[in-house]
């Protein structure tokens, strides 16, 4: 398998959130691969080079929905999230399986209906996630479902802040009291990242997800609040992995499902 002997570094190592690079693609164990195209790279850009992506790199009926988008601003936005959808799934195939397929046959579409509704997903046996903030749209795919949230450091409401403070450190083998000094930004993209992993996003309140510990690695411990577990069964099983680090001014979370 092409560069299976290379190793593989850990959730987030070599990530860089630079604007002036349009594209920037990472492996990662989990295995999942993640895609971040700079949202900053396109708005410096003319209606040429976004026809010319758009033509390249979507299907025809992608670039009629980016037209029905009535604003600039969400249709750069919107083409930014499928791109990096759409590199991150065919450099997952590349890497998984030694398999290469264009970005135009990659067909992205959000679920229509029901608890999930929002969620991205593809044509390809993969599972994707989507974040956007500022000046970045990041994607993350791998086997199992994913939850990935971006959110630029900034301050946040007091308001805010009160809902954050409901979670508790466990202060034990793994939390240690790290967990209290997580930065706020950080603490709602954790958050974010597991309701997005179950497909739901802030349709359930964020104090149905309570942190419990953030070790030095980046990995957090969460748990299910009965609420959620009641409308989601599988909230409350453990088999998760869960990361979260704050990288060039940004707040950056992921949520996968460990390997059976």
């Amino acid at each position: 398998m092409p560069g299976a002997a290379e190793p593989v570094p850990p959730l987030g190592g070599g990530v860089t959130l630079d604007p002036a690079r349009p594209l920037q693609l990472r492996h990662a164990r989990g295995p999942l691969t993640l895609a971040v195209v700079s949202i900053a790279w396109l708005r410096s850009q003319g209606e040429d080079t976004h026809s010319a992506l758009s033509e390249r790199h979507l299907c025809a009926e992608e670039i009629a929905h980016a037209a029905t988008l009535p604003l600039a601003k969400r249709r750069i936005e919107w083409l930014a999230g499928r791109l990096a959808i759409k590199h991150g799934v065919c450099a997952y195939r590349q890497r998984s399986a030694g398999f290469s397929m264009r970005t135009a046959d990659v067909r992205v579409r959000a679920v229509e209906n029901g608890v999930r509704a929002g969620k991205p997903v593809v044509n390809v046996p993969v599972e994707v996630g989507l974040s956007h903030s500022a000046d970045f749209a990041i994607a993350a795919c791998g086997p199992r479902e994913i939850g990935i949230d971006l959110e630029r450091s900034r301050a946040m409401s007091p308001l805010l802040e009160d809902l954050l403070a409901f979670d508790t450190d466990s202060r034990g083998a793994h939390g240690g009291g790290r967990l209290q000094r997580m930065p706020v930004p950080l603490r709602w993209a954790c958050k974010e990242a597991v309701l997005k992993h179950f497909g739901v996003g802030l349709r359930v309140d964020s104090r149905e997800v309570v942190l419990t510990g953030w070790r030095a690695d980046g990995r957090f411990s969460w748990t299910a609040s009965p609420e959620l577990r009641r409308r989601i069964p599988d909230a409350a099983g453990p088999h998760f992995e869960s990361w979260a680090r704050e990288i060039d001014g940004y707040a950056l979370a992921v949520v996968w499902r460990q390997e059976p």
